[in-house]
């Protein structure tokens, strides 16, 4: 029993809420080691999550956090409690919203998450150690196939999904799901990930020219049957 659960009714009250972490963490396939949860049938978006080991929840799966550390900030907390988990460095990693509802800590002490969403590029996950599949309490899931969840984590993941949508729309978001050269096909094919549906090529490739946020890398995709298609490079995003 924690000295919390030892507290009466008024002690709880008049105890302040601890503050913890989660991160939702997006790539388009499950990094190289890691353990995959249901078909690896190609890209998608694909998160990790983490088994509870103890009560509330225990045995169920969660999204990678902790509680925050004193000597911390919220984002190094985030930052430092995905890599223990994942073994890999995000690319991206962003403050998302935060979670304190009365009813989502269960019977346990009082719990606000800063939430985050962070994204995983091509390189990332290629790049992963065999550490990345040592830990048989992680594993990876399809974003569209989750299992039941612990507090009120599939909020959490469906909010980091609505944010990733409503950025691909008007934000170079998707390129960061790739290397740092790629075709207009391969960016399509992102876009088409993210938001659930098929986009036009000849639409698609004349507002991507048009929107100034990409260059020419003088390059080509080498090793196609077809005429190899040009290579581009997002701009840096200016302040």
């Amino acid at each position: 029993m924690s000295d919390w659960q030892k507290l009466n009714v008024a002690e709880r009250r008049r105890q302040s809420p601890r503050v913890a972490v989660s991160t939702v963490a997006f790539a388009l396939r499950p990094p190289a080691h890691a353990r995959v949860h249901g078909k690896d049938e190609g890209q998608g978006l694909w998160l990790p999550l983490v088994r509870r080991v103890r009560a509330p929840f225990k045995d169920a799966w969660a999204l990678p956090g902790g509680p925050t550390a004193w000597n911390q900030t919220l984002t190094q907390t985030a930052h430092a409690t995905l890599v223990a988990a994942t073994r890999i460095e995000p690319s991206y990693l962003e403050q998302l919203y935060s979670f304190g509802s009365v009813e989502r800590s269960a019977d346990a002490e009082r719990l606000v998450t800063i939430a985050y969403w962070a994204q995983y590029s091509a390189r990332d996950a290629a790049g992963a150690t065999a550490a990345a599949g040592e830990d048989d309490n992680v594993a990876w899931f399809r974003a569209d196939v989750l299992p039941d969840l612990a507090f009120d984590h599939g909020e959490i993941i469906a909010t980091a999904l609505t944010r990733l949508r409503s950025r691909t729309t008007y934000a170079a978001v998707a390129h960061r799901f790739l290397d740092p050269e790629f075709t207009l096909a391969q960016l399509r094919e992102v876009h088409e990930i993210i938001l659930g549906r098929p986009l036009d090529p000849a639409n698609f490739r004349r507002q991507m020219l048009a929107s100034k946020t990409l260059e020419e890398t003088g390059h080509s995709l080498a090793g196609v049957k077809h005429r190899p298609a040009k290579t581009y490079r997002y701009l840096p995003e200016e302040d």
